[in-house]
């Protein structure tokens, strides 16, 4: 029997198999999957009463609650799709992404009240700006639709749209159909989920890679679902104790914020089972010190808007045997092994496979039912990096012959410095491993007799001192000579950030390559 795959699918099952349980907590407010179910159905029915119809935008400008939640769902419900923006971003980047996607309706929260004044006589194309307040409430009250014919849905339709993090560029438009969603949901749930009592700790927004590949999951499964509005690691350890969360996502800044927050011993973090770190590089020292905070499984993994988002994780392989517990670490912080229906490769630019020696160079290659359809309205783009049945990630990484792939770093990131590559990922990862290090970043900076060099970006832990003599003298025995930074800079936190968490590279390396910061060590 033919039955179209649809995120659609996983919500009737929650309301079907879980209707009396809790499934979604935001802030005080706790509704039952019955409940929910109740609300997107409202919601469906009201935007179509604002004249939304099949492939019509409908975006969100919003932290992590449960009207954004209930959007993945209602929107896709319609047959329309569902767009969440990266709340960081400046009203010239919105206005630059709302005028390419043109969505029909934007809902937001109040607190970006000011924001919406400046984009509404910027972005014409947007019909109904609803708050996600009384507003809001109203238009859920017009009506419900009723349950809908899964057989009325074509698969192939686009349900998602995200724009990349524009760390590396400007945005796309990722386009994610309905059946590359679900495919992408039973992948992670084969990985990771494994009995209906977890507790899914929504940590990361939902416009980030690693946010929205676990909504679908979660409902499928009718997991208790809790909404972190906004990240604040002595409130996300508050909400680890109460709601006895069992797994969440984080990126490494995210991880480094809970190490270092001063409340961390004062909570039962006994509940956890699995945390994910992903985004951008882990550390075995990153892992070692999240298993002593964090007594559970600490992985890493990896995956693109393009590939809804997860790919990969470092999760233990029955074929893996571990030599001894550094090795272990340097496993789990690895960017891992594909999921199921994933399927990867670490190629040259004839596309063979480089040697799995963990020393040859490569780009990671993807194909399964994860990949995306495509960048909205760039068919140039789109074409650029699906070619010959493979979406070319820009990522360079090793691998081994049991398919553990490491990523060395991004194509743009690669240092080339006298002929040398130097990886930026390898010379961060041996900054952090100082103690007085709270966060870094490695970029090319330029030099006339090498061309290039490094130039490292440090911010220190608060309380600590680091000097540049003694950070050489640290790095000197772990890495070799010329991959060390011949400038520094010691910054006041937080380095600049993407809305996910990822630090700016760009911005850093511009403001050296465009002779802007006179304060940077050499």
């Amino acid at each position: 029997m033919f039955v179209p795959l649809t995120p659609i699918r996983a919500l009737y099952r929650a309301v079907d198999l879980y209707g009396r349980k809790v499934g979604v907590v935001s802030g005080e407010q706790r509704f039952t999957y019955a409940e929910f179910g109740e609300r997107v159905e409202r919601l469906a029915f009201g935007l179509r009463a604002e004249g939304v119809g099949p492939g019509d935008r409908v975006a969100y400008l919003s932290f992590n609650t449960h009207q954004l939640l209930e959007g993945y769902y209602a929107a896709p419900m319609i047959r329309a799709i569902v767009m969440p923006l990266n709340v960081r971003l400046t009203a010239a980047e919105l206005t630059g992404i709302l005028n390419h996607a043109e969505p029909s309706v934007l809902i937001y929260e109040a607190d970006f009240a000011p924001l919406v004044e400046q984009l509404k006589p910027a972005c014409p194309a947007v019909r109904q700006w609803v708050e996600a307040g009384a507003p809001y409430e109203e238009l859920l009250g017009r009506g419900r639709v009723a349950r809908p014919d899964i057989f009325s849905y074509d698969e192939g339709e686009i349900a998602e749209l995200f724009y990349t993090s524009g760390s590396t560029g400007i945005p796309k438009g990722v386009t994610l159909s309905h059946r590359t969603l679900y495919m992408h949901m039973l992948s992670v749930s084969a990985t990771f989920y494994n009995d209906d009592t977890m507790v899914e700790l929504h940590t990361i927004p939902l416009f980030h890679a690693n946010g929205w590949g676990r909504p679908q999951c979660a409902t499928f499964h009718g997991l208790k679902q809790v909404m972190v509005r906004r990240f604040e690691p002595a409130g996300v350890l508050r909400l680890i104790e109460e709601e006895g969360a069992t797994s969440m996502s984080l990126v490494p800044t995210m991880a480094n914020a809970l190490l270092n927050c001063a409340e961390v011993g004062q909570f039962n973090l006994s509940s956890l089972r699995q945390v994910h770190l992903g985004g951008a590089a882990s550390s075995p020292e990153l892992v070692a010190r999240m298993e002593k905070v964090f007594p559970c499984q600490i992985m890493a993994g990896y995956g693109l808007t393009e590939t809804s988002p997860v790919a990969t994780s470092a999760r233990d392989k029955s074929t893996v045997t571990y030599a001894d517990e550094a090795d272990r670490l340097r496993h789990r912080a690895m960017t891992g092994w594909p999921l199921p229906g994933c399927e990867i490769r670490v190629v040259d630019a004839q596309m063979n496979d480089v040697p799995r020696d963990m020393e040859s160079f490569g780009e990671i290659v993807i194909r399964g039912d994860n990949v995306m359809d495509g960048y909205y309205k760039e068919p140039q783009a789109t074409r650029d990096v699906l070619r010959d049945g493979w979406l070319h990630t820009g990522d360079m990484a090793v691998w081994d012959a049991e398919n553990y792939v490491h990523i060395v770093d991004r194509k743009k990131d690669i240092i080339i410095s006298g002929g040398e590559n130097i990886s930026s990922i390898e010379v961060e990862r041996a900054i952090a491993a100082h103690p007085a290090v709270f966060e870094c970043a490695v970029v090319a900076a330029p030099d006339a007799q090498w061309g290039e060099v490094p130039a490292a970006f440090i911010a220190v832990k608060p309380g600590h001192t680091l000097e540049q003599a003694e950070l050489c003298a640290f790095l000197a025995e772990r890495i070799a000579k010329f991959k060390m930074p011949r400038r520094f800079q010691f910054r006041e936190l937080p380095l600049p950030k993407t809305g996910t968490g990822k630090i700016l590279k760009r911005e850093l390396r511009e403001s050296l390559w465009a002779g802007k910061d006179s304060r940077v060590q050499g």
